[in-house]
């Protein structure tokens, strides 16, 4: 059942459950309204990597922070094109464009990224594009360029966020949430478990994206990859059991949405990956990485749904 009157004590309640109680109305909402072992399959673009202002403290792709990761120039558009080939000829059919800005600024680099947006369309796949916080004119020529979704997450609950970002506020980001809906873009919008956050922190965001009407299309759920130089560097990888339970909650107050599985497989076993499909999640990032962190080889993706007879959602399924 659809709901958007979800309280935080319903969510925390529903967290507490036994894991099998758990996930046992999780699964038997998910195939209430989604074809059993059906994933889809999202690749995922850094066109512009690095050198971006924000100071998220778990990106390596920050300004502020010393890592591995340098700024590098907008790709060319024959380079994002024939990635996106390679990504589609590989199983992938929602190919998404992560660019590191604060935001969209009209003007050659948009430009491109609209023409970006075109071409992908036309290999006739789902396109999504992460580009910070934008305004209204831009997501009608976003969405007029054939844009499927947009991706701007909340990445925690408004308290939590404080102590993780400073450079944009949680408003900020609901903000553009509202733009995209307005604009008619499918929104993709989910968080970052394992920051040092609460399971409250956890219940909080979901109650937040379960209060939105309509819910968002797709919640990616990742889970953080301490990588070395930001202040997260040292955070421990939260365990598999927080995971599952995350994505059953998110499959109980999010019955339609997509629930992606996305940064943080590297370190999951099949098994383990097996556990939070059958919980609820439905959709995976695929690819050698994602933007900058490292992510499971195709061909053990490929080993996977052979192992568990998956079959990959056919693009536009929604529609």
């Amino acid at each position: 059942m659809m709901r958007h009157d979800w309280t935080l004590e319903e969510l925390e309640t529903l967290h507490k459950l036994p894991l099998l109680e758990l996930i046992s109305q999780s699964h038997t909402l998910h195939i209430q309204f989604h074809p059993i072992g059906e994933i889809q399959v999202c690749s995922l673009i850094s066109i512009k990597t690095g050198g971006c202002p924000e100071d998220c403290k778990y990106c390596p792709q920050s300004s502020h922070y010393q890592t591995s990761v340098s700024a590098q120039p907008l790709m060319q558009y024959e380079d994002v094109l024939n990635d996106a080939k390679k990504a589609i000829a590989m199983g992938a059919t929602r190919v998404c464009l992560g660019v590191a800005w604060r935001g969209v600024r009209d003007g050659n680099q948009f430009d491109e990224m609209l023409k970006m947006v075109k071409g992908i369309t036309s290999l006739g796949v789902e396109v999504c594009c992460t580009l910070g916080m934008l305004n209204e004119s831009q997501a009608k020529r976003l969405k007029d360029a054939g844009l499927y979704a947009y991706n701007h997450n909340l990445d925690s609950s408004e308290e939590f966020y404080k102590t993780i970002i400073t450079t944009r506020t949680y408003q900020d980001r609901l903000n553009t949430l509202d733009i995209i809906e307005k604009t008619g873009i499918s929104v993709c919008c989910g968080g970052i478990m394992g920051m040092g956050e609460t399971v409250s922190d956890r219940m909080k965001l979901l109650l937040t994206l379960a209060k939105r009407n309509p819910h968002p299309e797709s919640v990616p759920i990742n889970r953080l990859a301490p990588i070395p130089g930001t202040p997260l560097e040292n955070r421990p990888i939260l365990s598999i059991w927080e995971m599952v339970r995350m994505v059953a909650v998110a499959r109980i107050v999010l019955p339609k949405a997509m629930i992606r599985l996305s940064c943080g497989r590297l370190e999951m076993s099949h098994e383990e990956q097996a556990l939070c499909f059958l919980a609820g999640a439905n959709s995976i990032h695929a690819g050698e990485k994602l933007l900058t962190t490292p992510n499971i080889s195709v061909s053990e993706d490929e080993k996977m749904f052979a192992l568990l007879g998956l079959k990959k959602r056919p693009a536009f399924s929604a529609a």
